[in-house]
């Protein structure tokens, strides 16, 4: 039943449950994205990996996130279960074969896979601004931070280098105004809060060196087949807003760095984006259209990119409109907004006069799913229902022996495991702020120091008693028999006191004469 350059979904049946024909997605296409919809519980999870396990034996690199953890089971041999083995029989599926696959498991959190990072600077600020939920005027102040970044030659790579510089920002805000624009103090304080936050919520795992090379989520292995790289997402799910911002930023990463390739015979990397709903839910405008500008122009790139989630409404039409390979799973109605998902969702396929689409959605069973995919020429088959293939890799989640069993035989084994901190915005900051702190402390000293010796200067001071500047010198000596002594000083206050009183006679005689001849 496998065909070469083609993907094996599963197999059609007619209204009357009889087998109609074999489904697939052609691998030249496969760089035209996709999208896997369906209520919980009906089977998504299981039909993405049966896609990944496809682009994997093909030669095509994949990356996908792991929600719950059912994808791990990917990495060992599949068992035979009652309902694989029923599907398998029920479809005819006579080249099934249990099977394992190469994965390298990754974790923002480095807890269930390999640390995964990148720099604040690769992120950007309109990245970081929806990160952080900046509003228009943060926005603006998070550009100017990295506008003076880029000029002052302050690389920034985690959050300590940002807060140092929204520190310095807010303390030569009327200096960088100027030349920048306004800076307003409140809008910095706001983001250094949200740098706060985000920083409580776990993101200082994610910003830092070594910086994932987007190289090596693209490995294929000797014998042909491609990696599947698998986030670990169940506990990056506590935070949405951060596992969609760190999926966004990948795809662009992937969009920047791939250089122009055409249409090729397969894809050199297909993207899941598994939860796809979190990437749209409260984004602003401008968000929206570089999710928009990636999905449409990474094709050229040879990336292909499938949304995974429940309804296709959490899909911005502009972006639906792009998705040339669909699978739909089970929809319910019990709602007005789950029958306008219903009808949206059937809009959008090929009709099959055999059946009525938007009824079908309703009453499909798991592990069953309304299929089009491109044929020649990028046109759109005409919908089937179709009975989705079991995959071949062990379906639900693996225990940690064995994760880390395959983290250690991992190709990237070791490179991503040790932070490193090299010098950066924080610590260029931190040492000018000392040189200037130096600086003003030697000023002042030498402002002061002709004030400390005038106040010395007049006054009286007791030599060898600590307030002497010439402490330490040696007293006079005397003359003793036996040879020179130096003087002690109850010698030198008693001739003091002897002077003094000589002094005081010599003065009263003066007096007296001078009074005699007066008289």
């Amino acid at each position: 039943m496998l065909q070469e350059g083609s993907l094996y979904l599963g197999t059609s049946r007619n209204p009357d449950d009889s087998l109609n024909k074999a489904e697939y997605m052609a691998l030249k296409y496969g760089n035209r994205h996709g999208i896997v919809t369906g209520a919980t519980g009906t089977g998504k999870t299981v039909t993405l990996q049966v896609l990944a396990e496809s682009f994997s034996e093909a030669g095509v690199p994949v990356f996908a996130s792991d929600i719950k953890g059912d994808l791990s089971g990917i990495a060992t041999m599949g068992e035979p279960k009652d309902w694989i083995t029923q599907r398998v029989e029920q479809i005819g599926f006579t080249d099934y074969a249990p099977s394992e696959f190469p994965v390298i498991f990754w974790d923002l959190y480095g807890e269930k896979g390999h640390r995964v990072r990148t720099t604040v600077a690769e992120m950007g600020p309109l990245l970081l601004s929806r990160l952080m939920n900046a509003s228009e005027a943060q926005e603006g102040a998070l550009n100017i931070a990295f506008k003076i970044a880029d000029d002052g030659g302050l690389p920034l790579m985690d959050l300590k280098d940002l807060q140092a510089l929204l520190t310095y920002m807010a303390e030569h805000a009327t200096e960088l105004s100027s030349q920048f624009g306004l800076i307003s103090k409140a809008s910095i304080a706001t983001l250094q809060r949200g740098l706060l936050i985000l920083e409580q919520q776990g993101a200082e795992n994610f910003f830092g060196e070594p910086a994932l090379k987007v190289t090596d989520i693209m490995r294929t292995t000797n014998d042909g087949r491609g990696a599947i790289s698998i986030l670990a997402a169940d506990k990056l799910m506590m935070n949405p807003r951060l596992y969609a911002t760190f999926l966004l930023w990948l795809l662009s990463e992937l969009f920047e760095e791939l250089p122009e390739v055409g249409d090729l015979d397969k894809p050199k990397l297909v993207f899941f984006f598994d939860e796809a709903h979190l990437l749209f839910n409260d984004a602003p405008r401008v968000l929206i259209e570089r999710v928009e500008q990636v999905v449409r122009l990474i094709r050229s790139k040879g990336v292909g990119v499938y949304f995974v989630t429940q309804n296709p409404l959490d899909v911005p039409e502009t972006v639906l409109a792009q998705l040339g390979n669909r699978v739909q799973h089970a929809l319910r109605a019990y709602t007005p907004r789950e029958q306008k998902a219903v009808k949206t969702a059937a809009d959008t396929f090929r009709p099959n006069p055999a059946f009525d689409c938007a009824e079908a959605i309703t009453q499909l069973g798991i592990g069953e799913a309304l299929v089009s995919t491109l044929e020649a020429k990028g046109i759109p088959s005409m919908v089937e229902r179709t009975l989705i293939r079991p995959p071949s890799g062990k379906v639900g989640p693996i225990d940690d022996a064995t994760r880390q069993k395959v983290m250690n035989l991992s190709p990237v084994a070791g490179q991503y495991d040790v932070d490193l901190d090299s010098e950066s915005a924080y610590e260029i900051l931190s040492a000018r702020a000392k040189k200037v702190a130096e600086a003003e402390a030697a000023k002042r000293a030498a402002e002061e120091a002709p004030q400390a010796d005038d106040s010395a200067a007049g006054r009286w001071t007791l030599p060898g008693f600590g307030d002497d500047p010439k402490e330490g010198a040696e007293r006079p000596t005397t003359k003793r028999a036996g040879g020179y002594q130096r003087e002690t000083v109850i010698e030198a206050a008693m001739k003091s006191a002897a002077r003094s009183v000589a002094t005081s006679v010599g003065r009263a005689l003066v007096r007296g004469i001078l009074g005699s001849l007066r008289r």
